[in-house]
């Protein structure tokens, strides 16, 4: 009896390896979609979209990305978040759509399609059925030795395609107190917003891995990151981001 303990505790040890190995080997959930939404700290109708964004960052199945934009700056409140890049971002994506709509709150489905971001249903909706068949690509993201390694594997056939590889640096949650403006006197919640955007590489529609160094997913107040890739065409304004073809979420910190 005394010799059959260590035997029961290196085979229940062996299961336990087992066990994690399988669990190593499951891969991570593939998003069905990345939804950002546009938004301001000075446009009274945007505080239902970003509690709403708040509820939507829980579901694992979609990547959300909150875009403050500056262009409502005027109205007596300066966005504490926003950034002119994202108002950019915004017209480039409505010229690419050829629509030209650019409003707050603006849910951007995919990076090909619009809903007001207040609109749950509408959101789900597209989300569920995104343009063009949903995502093209399935990504691999680790880090190591000092690197972002980014692996993406078509998905069906190999099809030629001209896009970017992105790293979209992220704060999960920032809640901000608006003392002037439309919103003066709220607390608004905001979620995965994003700090910045740098793109390290190209993706010609092939099985490929991209490497950047590990210092494109960090920076202040930084504790999260997004990976896309995304679609490209050249337009009289430079090149314009056109649909995301696929996304995966960063290491956890």
């Amino acid at each position: 009896m005394k010799r059959s303990a260590p035997l029961l505790s290196a085979a229940a040890a062996l299961l336990l390896l087992g066990a994690d190995a399988a669990r190593a080997q499951v891969p991570d959930l593939q998003p069905r979609a990345v939804v950002e939404l546009f938004t301001s700290q000075g446009c009274s109708s945007c505080p239902p979209a970003d509690a709403l964004f708040v509820d939507l960052a829980k579901q694992r199945d979609i990547i959300t990305l909150t875009l403050p934009v500056t262009y409502w700056d005027y109205l007596g409140w300066k966005d504490t978040l926003g950034k002119d890049s994202f108002a950019k971002r915004q017209k480039y994506y409505a010229k690419a759509r050829g629509d030209g709509q650019v409003y707050t709150p603006q849910a951007v489905i995919n990076g090909a399609a619009h809903v007001v971001g207040s609109d749950r249903g509408e959101i789900e909706r597209a989300s569920k059925a995104p343009p063009g068949g949903g995502f093209v690509a399935k990504l691999a993201v680790k880090e190591a030795d000092g690197q972002l390694v980014v692996t993406l594997v078509p998905v069906g056939d190999v099809q030629e395609r001209t896009a970017g590889v992105w790293v979209a640096t992220t704060t999960k949650m920032v809640t901000v107190p608006i003392a002037r403006g439309e919103n003066q006197g709220k607390t608004v919640a905001y979620a995965n917003v994003v700090r910045g955007m740098t793109r390290i590489g190209d993706w010609d529609g092939r099985p490929a891995t991209v490497t950047a160094p590990l210092g494109v997913t960090q920076g202040p107040e930084v504790d999260s990151y997004v990976v896309l890739i995304q679609a490209e065409r050249q337009g009289k304004s430079g090149v314009m981001p056109s649909t995301v073809l696929a996304a995966a979420r960063g290491v956890d910190r």
